[in-house]
């Protein structure tokens, strides 16, 4: 990935620690100016000095809770007139290992609200502006769950698919406008999520635990790659394209006039 000779900006939601700390790092080192964005001011602060010492770009910090609407529209207000800013990345997240069973209804709410809502309203502000400009980048971290539901929680794997499915949406939208859009789907990564979810990482067998600065590393070389969709722990892209190639298969008959004939019987019944 390249930048202008102009300076831009990435802005990062939930940059201020495990992943959006390594993206930030990593896009400053790029050449991007940045934007972080978090609930933890102190923590936002220590790593906005240790990135302007390490790399000597402009950071500006902006503490926000993005479950809380006044601070959500203060982001989105960032997005749509900053013209400095022509990547988002969209990495604030809540996790969780619960059953809906044992879940509080309050959490859940707060889970789809960061992870479906804010990041659908940050996109939204964003976009028009990129394509106006015909260049900029659009990365959501989704997971693994999106495509595994019944590995976490089936709230967080269904807001997942959700980051999924909207930046594959995106693609087809907005990728011939000169926005790249990029889907990154981690497997367990060695963060504090785990921490917040309910299960600590060491509790996890270790075998399946990527650090954090692979993950983000690999995703960034995908992005480099072209891929709209990174699974950084898939082997063999060729999985990805199979089952890519299955859904679409579907796509000729998920639409017809008549219900398909293995129904017949029970609607001649019926009749």
């Amino acid at each position: 990935m390249t930048t202008t000779a102009q300076t831009t900006a990435a802005l990062i939601t939930g940059a201020s620690t495990g992943i959006g700390a390594r993206y930030a790092q990593r896009l400053a080192e790029r050449g991007y100016d940045l934007v972080l964005v978090a609930r933890n001011q102190q923590r936002l602060e220590q790593v906005a000095a240790r990135l302007r010492a390490e790399t000597g770009r402009k950071v500006d910090i902006l503490a926000a809770d993005l479950t809380q609407g006044a601070d959500l529209r203060r982001v989105e207000e960032r997005l749509a007139n900053d013209a400095s800013i022509t990547l988002l990345l969209n990495n604030a997240g809540l996790g969780a290992t619960a059953s809906m069973l044992d879940s509080s209804v309050d959490d859940l709410d707060r889970m789809i609200a960061l992870n479906v809502t804010a990041l659908t309203r940050l996109t939204r502000a964003v976009v028009p502006r990129l394509v106006a400009r015909g260049q900029g980048t659009i990365i959501n971290i989704s997971s693994i769950a999106a495509v595994a539901p019944e590995v976490l929680n089936g709230t967080y794997g269904g807001s997942k698919a959700f980051v999924l499915a909207l930046t594959q949406s995106l693609q087809h939208e907005v990728g011939a406008k000169g926005i790249r859009v990029q889907a990154v789907l981690p497997g367990a990564t060695a963060t504090e999520f785990w921490d917040h979810a309910g299960v600590p990482v060491a509790h996890l067998p270790q075998e399946i635990v990527m650090p954090v600065n692979d993950m983000v590393d690999a995703a960034l070389a995908g992005l480099d790659q072209g891929e709209v969709i990174t699974i950084p722990a898939l082997p063999d892209s060729a999985d990805w394209d199979s089952f890519e190639n299955a859904r679409r298969a579907l796509g000729p008959n998920l639409s017809h006039t008549k219900p398909a004939a293995r129904y017949a019987a029970v609607l001649s019944n019926a009749a």
